[in-house]
């Protein structure tokens, strides 16, 4: 098995892909041309091809040597049917389903672990020959330990022989050898988008945002069998880490920080959109990012709003707050609201109201820097402006009713027309 597995690594050409996916200093391109490195993972199937029928042979040819009674297993010679991954069916293992009703059955307990004991110490050593094909697989491409994962998951579920106890445990240690294997990348991965936190300025979609949608592409890719659940496990513990990360950023410059948090929850879900669809580990962290772009616009445009027609809802805001006490008939009596009030306050926020509505378009589009985000913000701050707008009315109809503003109407036809 050791000739076997150098013989394998040497005769196997396969460039290695970066380990580096995530780092915020290198460039953006690194991953785009990532090469092909199916043979690594070709080549650990063909060692589980190859070796452990042979083992399961092994071990069934020493229990009946040594005269323990079990199950019986399909002789070597018929299995692998030229399937180069050798793990379709359990018959490609060389296995026969247990008869369950088999008086054959009923061995205790202690016999088998006996068996199993003999089996480790004859065989024992073997599995850092396999150790080393998974090792020297995870240098050349890390992403290969999900393929691999998914290729040990269908041998070991199907090793039903009690005289395959070695091989099942085996198959075991090799399947949280990859696990651990792929978790390292993983922890690298996070300290890489955790490294982002050290630029005290930034603007701007970060790089690790384009670069993940590329990196579950291809981890999409290597997916086989059960090997699903760990990729899910490692997409939750990327985004997480991501969208923390996001978040600390943003709060060191409070100024820009929703247009930071919009803009890169915005390149989150452009970048996924298409695995979203399909994946559904994907599709959670999709809605997650779609709500908080939501909000952090919301705040945004909420803030334009209130700083260019400040004097305008914050009286609107002190009617509201009145009317919890006064009754609407008294407010204009009170002080600061009286009609006279009113009037001035509406000519100084509707006065050439059309050059403040292009003024809150011009803030809107400042320290932007992704403008294909503008058409649809700039849709929403004037909804939410005519939505605030048409309270404002409402409360003036109620509380002033003899007073004259500008219609709803031509307030919305006003903002349509910009």
């Amino acid at each position: 098995a050791r000739e076997f597995a150098n013989e394998l690594r040497a005769s196997t050409k396969a460039s290695r892909n970066p380990t580096v996916w995530l780092e915020g200093s290198t460039g953006s391109g690194q991953n785009v041309n990532a090469t092909d490195t199916s043979t690594v993972s070709d080549a650990y199937a063909k060692m589980l091809t190859i070796f452990i029928p042979l083992l399961v042979d092994e071990s069934s040819f020493f229990a009946h040597f040594m005269c323990f009674e079990v199950p019986t297993l399909v002789p070597p010679g018929g299995v692998v049917n030229g399937n180069k991954a050798g793990y379709d069916d359990d018959d490609d293992l060389g296995i026969m389903d247990i008869d369950e009703n088999d008086s054959k059955s009923g061995k205790s307990s202690a016999e088998l672990a006996a068996l199993n004991e003999s089996l480790k110490d004859l065989l024992d050593g073997i599995q850092e020959d396999f150790y080393a094909v998974v090792d020297w697989a995870y240098k050349i491409d890390p992403l290969r330990c999900i393929s691999m994962h998914g290729i040990t998951e269908r041998y070991l579920s199907g090793q039903k022989a009690d005289a395959a106890g070695f091989v099942r445990h085996l198959l075991g240690d090799l399947e949280s050898r990859i696990s651990m294997q792929f978790s390292r990348f993983v922890d690298e991965a996070c300290h890489q988008i955790e490294r982002n936190e050290r630029n005290v300025r930034q603007m701007g979609v970060l790089s690790y945002i384009p670069r993940f949608a590329t990196l579950a592409t291809r981890m999409e890719q290597y997916i086989q069998g059960q090997s699903r659940d760990l990729v899910d496990q490692a997409y939750t513990k990327f985004v997480s880490i991501m969208f923390a990360t996001l978040e600390k950023i943003a709060q060191t410059d409070q100024k820009y920080a929703d247009i930071f948090l919009f803009e890169n929850y915005a390149a989150f879900q452009n970048s996924l959109y298409d695995l979203a669809n399909i994946v559904p580990t994907l599709a959670k962290f999709y809605h997650q990012a779609s709500e908080a772009y939501e909000q952090a616009c919301t705040r945004h445009i909420s803030m334009i709003i209130y700083y260019q027609f400040e004097r305008l809802f914050q009286f609107a805001r002190r009617i509201e707050d009145l009317m919890f006490t006064v009754a609407p008939e008294e407010i204009p009596f009170q002080l600061g609201l009286s009609k006279m009030d009113l009037r001035k306050m509406l000519k100084s926020s509707l006065s050439g109201v059309d050059k403040s509505i292009a003024t809150m378009y011009k803030k809107l589009q400042k320290n932007l820097t992704s403008e294909e985000l503008l058409p649809s913000l700039w849709d929403k701050c004037k909804k939410e402006f005519l939505d605030k707008y048409e309270s404002f009315a409402q409360l003036v109809a109620k509380i002033y009713p003899t007073e004259t503003i500008p219609s709803v109407a031509e307030m919305r036809d006003l903002l349509a027309s910009m």
